[in-house]
Protein backbone atom coordinates (compact mmCIF):
# COMPACT_ATOMS: atom_id res chain seq x y z
CA UNK A 1 0.00 0.00 0.00
CA UNK A 2 1.36 3.08 -1.16
CA UNK A 3 2.41 5.81 1.55
CA UNK A 4 2.80 9.68 1.76
CA UNK A 5 6.50 9.26 1.08
CA UNK A 6 5.37 7.38 -2.80
CA UNK A 7 3.21 9.86 -3.64
CA UNK A 8 5.98 12.63 -2.64
CA UNK A 9 8.25 11.05 -4.55
CA UNK A 10 5.83 9.99 -7.48
CA UNK A 11 4.93 13.62 -7.61
CA UNK A 12 8.25 15.16 -7.57
CA UNK A 13 7.32 17.26 -4.65
CA UNK A 14 8.73 17.22 -1.16
CA UNK A 15 6.57 14.92 1.56
CA UNK A 16 6.21 18.52 3.37
CA UNK A 17 4.26 19.84 0.40
CA UNK A 18 2.13 16.94 -0.18
CA UNK A 19 1.60 16.78 3.68
CA UNK A 20 0.37 21.03 3.18
CA UNK A 21 -1.92 19.75 0.51
CA UNK A 22 -3.51 17.06 1.87
CA UNK A 23 -4.32 19.11 5.17
CA UNK A 24 -5.06 22.20 3.55
CA UNK A 25 -2.38 24.42 5.50
CA UNK A 26 -0.17 27.34 3.91
CA UNK A 27 -0.49 28.65 0.48
CA UNK A 28 0.01 26.14 -2.16
CA UNK A 29 -0.87 26.78 -5.87
CA UNK A 30 -3.79 24.86 -7.77
CA UNK A 31 -1.56 23.57 -10.16
CA UNK A 32 0.57 21.63 -6.96
CA UNK A 33 -2.47 20.73 -5.35
CA UNK A 34 -4.10 18.80 -8.96
CA UNK A 35 -0.56 17.32 -9.10
CA UNK A 36 -0.63 15.57 -6.16
CA UNK A 37 -4.67 14.51 -6.36
CA UNK A 38 -4.03 13.17 -9.77
CA UNK A 39 -0.84 10.91 -8.28
CA UNK A 40 -3.26 9.75 -5.19
CA UNK A 41 -5.62 8.61 -7.41
CA UNK A 42 -3.36 6.92 -9.81
CA UNK A 43 -1.74 5.17 -6.88
CA UNK A 44 -4.62 4.66 -4.96
CA UNK A 45 -3.69 6.63 -1.79
CA UNK A 46 -6.11 6.76 0.78
CA UNK A 47 -4.63 9.43 3.64
CA UNK A 48 -5.02 8.25 7.42
CA UNK A 49 -7.68 9.76 8.77
CA UNK A 50 -6.64 9.58 12.62
CA UNK A 51 -3.07 11.21 11.54
CA UNK A 52 -4.35 14.05 9.31
CA UNK A 53 -6.65 14.52 12.97
CA UNK A 54 -3.50 14.74 15.23
CA UNK A 55 -1.42 16.91 12.78
CA UNK A 56 -4.60 19.67 12.39
CA UNK A 57 -5.56 19.18 15.86
CA UNK A 58 -9.27 18.37 14.48
CA UNK A 59 -10.79 15.09 13.11
CA UNK A 60 -14.16 16.59 11.84
CA UNK A 61 -15.53 14.10 14.12
CA UNK A 62 -18.52 14.43 16.48
CA UNK A 63 -19.29 11.88 19.22
CA UNK A 64 -23.27 11.22 20.09
CA UNK A 65 -24.49 9.68 22.48
CA UNK A 66 -28.08 8.12 23.59
CA UNK A 67 -29.78 5.78 25.63
CA UNK A 68 -30.55 3.57 22.30
CA UNK A 69 -31.20 3.91 18.68
CA UNK A 70 -34.35 1.68 18.46
CA UNK A 71 -36.40 4.17 19.92
CA UNK A 72 -38.45 5.91 17.02
CA UNK A 73 -37.23 9.40 18.40
CA UNK A 74 -33.66 8.95 18.80
CA UNK A 75 -33.50 7.12 15.15
CA UNK A 76 -35.11 10.23 13.76
CA UNK A 77 -33.14 12.70 15.94
CA UNK A 78 -29.80 10.94 14.95
CA UNK A 79 -30.63 10.98 11.51
CA UNK A 80 -31.19 14.57 11.29
CA UNK A 81 -28.13 15.29 13.55
CA UNK A 82 -25.99 13.22 10.80
CA UNK A 83 -27.61 15.24 7.93
CA UNK A 84 -26.91 18.77 9.53
CA UNK A 85 -23.57 17.93 10.97
CA UNK A 86 -22.68 16.36 7.44
CA UNK A 87 -23.56 19.87 6.11
CA UNK A 88 -20.92 21.42 7.94
CA UNK A 89 -18.18 19.11 7.20
CA UNK A 90 -18.38 16.61 10.09
CA UNK A 91 -19.02 12.84 11.08
CA UNK A 92 -20.59 11.42 13.62
CA UNK A 93 -19.83 8.52 15.87
CA UNK A 94 -22.53 7.06 17.30
CA UNK A 95 -22.80 5.42 21.04
CA UNK A 96 -25.53 3.50 22.56
CA UNK A 97 -25.84 3.82 26.31
CA UNK A 98 -28.79 2.00 27.76
CA UNK A 99 -28.24 4.98 30.03
CA UNK A 100 -25.62 2.44 31.53
CA UNK A 101 -23.00 4.23 33.98
CA UNK A 102 -20.24 2.12 32.93
CA UNK A 103 -21.35 2.09 28.96
CA UNK A 104 -21.31 5.70 29.06
CA UNK A 105 -17.90 6.25 31.07
CA UNK A 106 -15.98 3.95 28.22
CA UNK A 107 -17.71 5.97 25.15
CA UNK A 108 -16.86 8.86 26.19
CA UNK A 109 -12.90 7.51 26.69
CA UNK A 110 -13.56 5.88 23.30
CA UNK A 111 -14.49 9.62 21.76
CA UNK A 112 -11.75 11.13 23.46
CA UNK A 113 -9.16 8.89 21.65
CA UNK A 114 -10.74 9.10 18.37
CA UNK A 115 -9.99 12.83 18.92
CA UNK A 116 -13.39 13.79 18.58
CA UNK A 117 -14.17 17.14 18.36
CA UNK A 118 -16.76 17.69 20.35
CA UNK A 119 -19.64 15.70 22.19
CA UNK A 120 -23.18 15.43 21.78
CA UNK A 121 -25.11 14.13 24.89
CA UNK A 122 -28.60 12.63 24.59
CA UNK A 123 -27.72 10.10 27.62
CA UNK A 124 -26.31 11.62 30.67
CA UNK A 125 -25.67 9.76 34.02
CA UNK A 126 -22.84 10.56 35.52
CA UNK A 127 -22.13 12.77 37.71
CA UNK A 128 -21.73 16.92 36.14
CA UNK A 129 -18.22 17.14 37.01
CA UNK A 130 -17.38 14.36 34.93
CA UNK A 131 -18.71 16.49 32.18
CA UNK A 132 -16.57 19.58 33.02
CA UNK A 133 -13.35 17.97 32.80
CA UNK A 134 -13.85 16.63 29.91
CA UNK A 135 -11.67 19.70 27.77
CA UNK A 136 -14.07 19.33 24.95
CA UNK A 137 -17.23 21.35 23.63
CA UNK A 138 -20.40 19.88 24.98
CA UNK A 139 -24.07 20.04 24.03
CA UNK A 140 -27.28 18.29 25.94
CA UNK A 141 -29.98 17.39 24.68
CA UNK A 142 -32.77 17.65 26.69
CA UNK A 143 -31.29 17.71 30.13
CA UNK A 144 -29.42 20.07 32.44
CA UNK A 145 -26.27 18.91 32.94
CA UNK A 146 -24.95 21.90 34.25
CA UNK A 147 -25.29 26.31 33.26
CA UNK A 148 -21.51 25.99 31.79
CA UNK A 149 -22.77 23.29 28.99
CA UNK A 150 -25.69 24.46 26.48
CA UNK A 151 -28.87 22.56 26.03
CA UNK A 152 -31.41 21.77 23.39
CA UNK A 153 -35.10 21.08 24.35
CA UNK A 154 -38.89 21.49 23.53
CA UNK A 155 -41.04 23.40 25.98
CA UNK A 156 -42.11 20.53 27.72
CA UNK A 157 -43.97 22.14 30.45
CA UNK A 158 -46.21 23.99 27.92
CA UNK A 159 -46.50 20.36 25.92
CA UNK A 160 -48.12 18.71 29.14
CA UNK A 161 -50.49 21.86 28.86
CA UNK A 162 -51.36 21.63 25.93
CA UNK A 163 -51.98 17.86 26.38
CA UNK A 164 -54.51 18.08 29.00
CA UNK A 165 -56.15 21.02 27.25
CA UNK A 166 -57.00 18.67 24.57
CA UNK A 167 -58.28 15.94 26.44
CA UNK A 168 -60.31 18.51 28.57
CA UNK A 169 -61.63 20.25 25.63
CA UNK A 170 -62.72 17.00 24.15
CA UNK A 171 -64.67 16.37 26.98
CA UNK A 172 -62.39 13.53 29.16
CA UNK A 173 -63.49 13.86 32.75
CA UNK A 174 -61.07 10.94 33.75
CA UNK A 175 -57.98 11.33 31.78
CA UNK A 176 -54.31 9.55 32.70
CA UNK A 177 -50.78 10.66 31.75
CA UNK A 178 -48.83 7.28 31.09
CA UNK A 179 -44.93 7.87 31.27
CA UNK A 180 -42.14 5.51 31.46
CA UNK A 181 -39.16 5.34 34.71
CA UNK A 182 -35.95 6.50 34.08
CA UNK A 183 -33.10 4.20 35.32
CA UNK A 184 -29.77 5.84 36.46
CA UNK A 185 -28.52 7.65 39.35
CA UNK A 186 -29.11 11.41 37.22
CA UNK A 187 -32.86 11.18 36.05
CA UNK A 188 -33.67 14.04 37.85
CA UNK A 189 -31.73 16.02 35.08
CA UNK A 190 -34.37 15.35 32.17
CA UNK A 191 -35.95 17.79 31.49
CA UNK A 192 -38.96 15.61 30.28
CA UNK A 193 -40.58 15.28 33.58
CA UNK A 194 -42.04 18.72 32.84
CA UNK A 195 -44.53 17.64 30.78
CA UNK A 196 -46.13 15.81 33.59
CA UNK A 197 -46.00 18.75 35.61
CA UNK A 198 -47.73 20.92 33.01
CA UNK A 199 -50.39 18.05 32.57
CA UNK A 200 -51.15 17.99 36.22
CA UNK A 201 -51.02 21.74 36.71
CA UNK A 202 -53.83 22.08 33.99
CA UNK A 203 -56.07 19.07 35.66
CA UNK A 204 -56.09 20.54 38.92
CA UNK A 205 -56.65 24.16 36.87
CA UNK A 206 -59.64 22.48 35.92
CA UNK A 207 -60.69 20.83 39.24
CA UNK A 208 -59.90 17.56 37.67
CA UNK A 209 -57.85 14.73 39.58
CA UNK A 210 -54.61 14.45 37.43
CA UNK A 211 -54.08 11.08 37.28
CA UNK A 212 -50.90 9.06 36.57
CA UNK A 213 -49.38 5.41 35.43
CA UNK A 214 -45.63 5.16 35.46
CA UNK A 215 -44.49 2.02 33.63
CA UNK A 216 -41.52 -0.11 33.72
CA UNK A 217 -38.43 1.36 32.92
CA UNK A 218 -37.01 -1.62 31.36
CA UNK A 219 -40.48 -2.64 29.62
CA UNK A 220 -39.76 -0.75 26.40
CA UNK A 221 -39.70 -2.74 23.51
CA UNK A 222 -41.20 -0.88 20.83
CA UNK A 223 -43.27 -3.30 19.31
CA UNK A 224 -46.30 -2.30 20.18
CA UNK A 225 -47.69 -3.94 23.57
CA UNK A 226 -47.64 -3.33 26.92
CA UNK A 227 -49.50 -5.29 29.24
CA UNK A 228 -49.17 -2.87 32.23
CA UNK A 229 -51.35 -0.51 29.89
CA UNK A 230 -53.80 -2.87 29.21
CA UNK A 231 -54.46 -4.32 32.81
CA UNK A 232 -54.17 -0.39 34.36
CA UNK A 233 -57.32 0.43 31.64
CA UNK A 234 -58.87 -2.82 32.53
CA UNK A 235 -58.60 -1.40 36.30
CA UNK A 236 -59.81 1.67 35.45
CA UNK A 237 -62.47 1.63 33.17
CA UNK A 238 -63.33 5.23 33.76
CA UNK A 239 -60.59 6.47 31.38
CA UNK A 240 -61.81 8.22 28.89
CA UNK A 241 -58.41 10.07 27.68
CA UNK A 242 -54.81 9.08 27.67
CA UNK A 243 -51.85 11.81 27.35
CA UNK A 244 -48.41 9.39 26.54
CA UNK A 245 -45.28 10.98 26.89
CA UNK A 246 -44.37 9.33 23.90
CA UNK A 247 -45.72 8.88 20.37
CA UNK A 248 -44.24 5.19 21.31
CA UNK A 249 -46.04 5.01 24.98
CA UNK A 250 -49.16 6.32 22.75
CA UNK A 251 -48.94 3.36 20.25
CA UNK A 252 -48.81 0.86 23.03
CA UNK A 253 -52.22 2.37 24.31
CA UNK A 254 -53.93 2.14 20.83
CA UNK A 255 -52.74 -1.60 20.55
CA UNK A 256 -54.13 -2.11 24.54
CA UNK A 257 -57.62 -0.15 23.53
CA UNK A 258 -57.93 -2.52 20.34
CA UNK A 259 -57.29 -5.59 22.54
CA UNK A 260 -60.30 -4.63 24.90
CA UNK A 261 -62.35 -3.18 22.28
CA UNK A 262 -62.55 0.58 23.79
CA UNK A 263 -63.20 2.45 20.24
CA UNK A 264 -60.66 5.26 19.47
CA UNK A 265 -61.68 8.50 19.88
CA UNK A 266 -65.14 7.72 21.10
CA UNK A 267 -64.54 6.13 24.14
CA UNK A 268 -61.19 6.91 25.03
CA UNK A 269 -59.15 9.62 23.66
CA UNK A 270 -55.38 9.91 23.03
CA UNK A 271 -52.84 12.14 22.83
CA UNK A 272 -49.02 11.58 22.11
CA UNK A 273 -45.63 13.93 22.22
CA UNK A 274 -43.21 14.13 19.67
CA UNK A 275 -44.62 13.61 16.14
CA UNK A 276 -42.17 11.28 14.82
CA UNK A 277 -43.13 9.15 12.24
CA UNK A 278 -45.14 6.40 13.62
CA UNK A 279 -47.86 8.86 14.55
CA UNK A 280 -48.43 8.54 10.87
CA UNK A 281 -48.39 5.01 10.65
CA UNK A 282 -50.44 3.56 13.52
CA UNK A 283 -54.50 4.12 12.94
CA UNK A 284 -56.20 5.94 13.86
CA UNK A 285 -53.21 8.50 13.11
CA UNK A 286 -52.52 9.78 16.07
CA UNK A 287 -52.99 13.49 17.93
CA UNK A 288 -49.41 14.38 19.54
CA UNK A 289 -47.73 17.30 20.63
CA UNK A 290 -45.13 18.20 18.04
CA UNK A 291 -41.52 18.85 18.79
CA UNK A 292 -39.95 20.12 16.05
CA UNK A 293 -36.79 17.83 16.35
CA UNK A 294 -35.19 19.30 12.67
CA UNK A 295 -34.69 22.42 13.96
CA UNK A 296 -33.76 21.13 17.52
CA UNK A 297 -31.24 18.77 15.50
CA UNK A 298 -30.12 21.74 13.29
CA UNK A 299 -29.41 24.29 16.60
CA UNK A 300 -27.88 21.39 18.30
CA UNK A 301 -24.95 20.60 15.54
CA UNK A 302 -24.60 24.72 15.35
CA UNK A 303 -24.19 24.75 18.91
CA UNK A 304 -21.46 22.47 18.36
CA UNK A 305 -19.70 23.98 16.08
CA UNK A 306 -19.64 26.93 17.37
CA UNK A 307 -17.95 26.19 20.53
CA UNK A 308 -15.70 24.50 18.29
CA UNK A 309 -14.49 27.40 16.93
CA UNK A 310 -14.24 29.55 19.77
CA UNK A 311 -17.60 31.56 19.88
CA UNK A 312 -19.84 32.25 22.96
CA UNK A 313 -23.00 30.13 22.29
CA UNK A 314 -26.43 30.34 24.08
CA UNK A 315 -27.27 28.35 27.34
CA UNK A 316 -30.51 27.33 27.48
CA UNK A 317 -32.31 26.97 23.99
CA UNK A 318 -35.73 26.09 24.14
CA UNK A 319 -38.34 25.37 21.12
CA UNK A 320 -41.91 25.38 21.22
CA UNK A 321 -44.04 22.76 20.96
CA UNK A 322 -47.19 22.69 18.89
CA UNK A 323 -50.67 20.28 19.15
CA UNK A 324 -51.46 18.47 16.16
CA UNK A 325 -54.72 16.71 16.13
CA UNK A 326 -55.78 13.78 13.82
CA UNK A 327 -58.01 10.49 14.52
CA UNK A 328 -57.13 9.91 17.85
CA UNK A 329 -58.92 12.66 19.36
Amino acid sequence: MPNLRDVAKQAGLSVNTVSRVLNNRGYISEKTKEKVYRVMKEMNYQPNEMARALFRKKSNMIGLIIPTISHPFFAELTSYLEYYADLKGYKLLLCNSNRNVAKEVEYIEMLKKNQVDAIIMGSAVLDVQHYLNLDLPVVSFDRIISEEIPVVTSNNLEGGRLAARLLIGKGCLHPVYIYRGIDGPQHHLMLAVQRREGYEAEMERSGLQPLHLQLDAEGGNYTGSNTGITAYLQEHPEIDGVFASSDVIAADVIHACNLLGKHIPSQVRIVGYDDVQIALLISPRLSTIRQPVQEMSEAIIKLAVQQIEGETVAMVNTFPVTVVERGTT
